[in-house]
């Protein structure tokens, strides 16, 4: 089906803000190295932010169902449809969360490491639509540093993030923010983490039974 989808206005609309906050970021990267030395330590097969709670809103989370859809097999859509479940089952499965994971989600956390459904192989399997959020979180420490950040007990200094990075694509970022807010939607009611936006979008039941 996927060759069928049409483009959306959002979609497009979207993606032409993602080019810009990637030549935003791009050019404060480049300039980060040249005027004070500082080159980003990310790189491909380093996913520990991954495990972040990840919030979007509805105008990104569309914008990725509909590459979801377009681009991805039915194999890959059902793996992805586990994991999206096994990620709701861990977050429900948190201390002093509501409702409480059903009993019968102990086989989905067997062994599960939580991290963004996404993510396959070390790798965003939706990389040319990840959010805003994702694009612009560069970090120039160790990447030992993002692995303890989601640790609690962790002793570890927090990772050293490119901040300027996120003010060069801030003013790109707030048009989505205007797009949403044009269409009557209240932009902060819209967001959400991203793997429940994705579930939404993809209009996925996630309970045990299914």
């Amino acid at each position: 089906m996927g060759a069928e989808i049409p483009i959306t206005p959002t979609e497009k609309f979207v993606t032409g803000v993602y080019a810009s906050v990637d030549a935003a970021a791009a050019g404060e990267v480049d300039r980060l190295l040249s005027e004070e030395g500082i080159t980003p330590s990310c790189q491909k097969g380093c996913w520990y932010c991954c495990r972040y709670h990840i919030l979007t809103n509805v105008a990104e989370a569309h914008t990725l169902a509909q590459y979801v859809k377009r681009d991805m097999s039915a194999n890959q859509l059902d793996a992805l449809r586990i994991r999206t479940r096994q990620w709701q089952a861990w977050d429900n499965s948190r201390p002093g969360r509501y409702p409480a994971a059903d009993k019968d989600t102990g086989a989905d956390l067997a062994e599960y490491v939580h991290r963004c459904p996404l993510l396959v192989d070390g790798a965003c399997s939706a990389y040319p639509v990840r959010p805003v959020v994702c694009r612009t979180h560069l970090v120039r420490s160790h990447p030992r540093l993002c692995q303890a950040a989601g640790d609690p007990e962790s002793t570890q200094d927090r990772p050293a993030v490119l901040k300027s990075v996120v003010a060069v694509a801030a003013p790109f970022s707030a048009l989505i923010k205007d797009h949403i807010e044009k269409s009557g939607l209240d932009f902060s009611r819209s967001i959400m983490l991203l793997p429940h936006w994705l579930a939404a979008e993809m209009h996925w039941d996630l309970s045990p039974s299914s």
